[in-house]
């Protein structure tokens, strides 16, 4: 299958390499890979064209985005920018963050369960991170979600879902529009990708009420949102998250933010997380 890849990049001289490196050795070679080097200072550029100059397939390109940290935005904005250099073809599209390793059979085994189902539209491992001298699964509550890094989409689903939304939730509202659209969900949790520079938490209140705007870009209830915040308050241990949620969620609605799905893509959405909501009772 023809894989193409885009990382986007700021700053990983300490990680770039060893992706690269799990990327070269893979079994299955992808076909292409853009480096979207946006407005690094440290060696990241020159890190990467040591593999420019040995690999014709892998490519890097320049990025310069504000200093801003702007939460969802400008990583997908980096993305698209590799998009754009490809050319469309392709039979798989990845978006792959620059601090992953690979096993060596990973992109194999993804291309196994994409030739293996027809109606499988995304497919990924799991994240493990190093604590206390062991490699332990990122996120153990969250075995049905492929994380933001790790993304590989069919193309005829990449399409339909319109691509990425350039806006915060883009790595849940993408599943759910691939689900929307029939499409099957695969998280192998035999491939084991390690997460070199987890992001951990730290409270913002900017960026968490984005995620509160975006449940309501998502045509999302109120009280779901209340839920939603009470999860995540609950999962980081921090109650100003919640608020911050609301917060987001009560501004974009008194803004009249436009919406990122249709009144029949929301009614999906809504339904999609009540039925998870309760399924979870049910089991527990």
């Amino acid at each position: 299958m023809k894989i193409y890849i885009v990382i986007p990049a700021h700053n990983e001289e300490e990680n770039i390499g060893t992706t690269l490196s799990s990327l070269v050795n893979q079994e299955l070679k992808p076909s292409q890979v853009v480096v979207v080097n946006d407005n690094s200072t440290d060696r990241t550029s020159e890190i990467v064209e040591g593999f420019t100059q040995q690999y014709s397939w892998i490519k890097q390109i320049y990025k310069k985005s504000s200093d801003k940290h702007l939460p969802g935005e400008k990583i997908i904005e980096a993305f698209y920018h590799g998009y754009g250099i490809l050319g469309e073809d392709y039979e798989i599209i990845c978006k792959y963050d620059a601090d992953m390793v690979f096993n060596s059979n990973y992109l194999l085994r993804l291309s196994r369960h994409f030739k293996g189902n027809n109606r499988l539209g995304m497919a990924a491992g799991q994240c493990y991170i190093q604590k206390y001298g062991q490699w332990i699964l990122e996120n153990p509550n969250k075995d049905d979600h492929i994380r933001g890094g790790l993304k590989a989409y069919r193309k005829e689903c990449f399409l339909e879902i319109g691509k990425i939304a350039r806006s915060i939730g883009w790595d849940t509202l993408d599943e759910l529009m691939a689900q929307y659209y029939g499409w099957e969900l695969k998280v192998d949790t035999s491939l084991k990708v390690k997460h070199l520079k987890p992001t951990g938490f730290k409270y913002s209140p900017g960026t968490t009420q984005l995620q509160g705007v975006a449940t309501y870009r998502m045509r999302m209830s109120f009280l779901l949102t209340l839920i939603i915040g009470l999860k995540h308050a609950w999962l980081k241990q921090e109650v100003r998250v919640f608020f911050s949620y609301i917060k987001g969620f009560l501004d974009a609605k008194r803004e009249s933010l436009p919406f990122i799905v249709d009144a029949k893509q929301g009614k999906f959405i809504r339904n999609y997380r009540w039925r998870g909501i309760l399924q979870r009772f049910k089991t527990k």
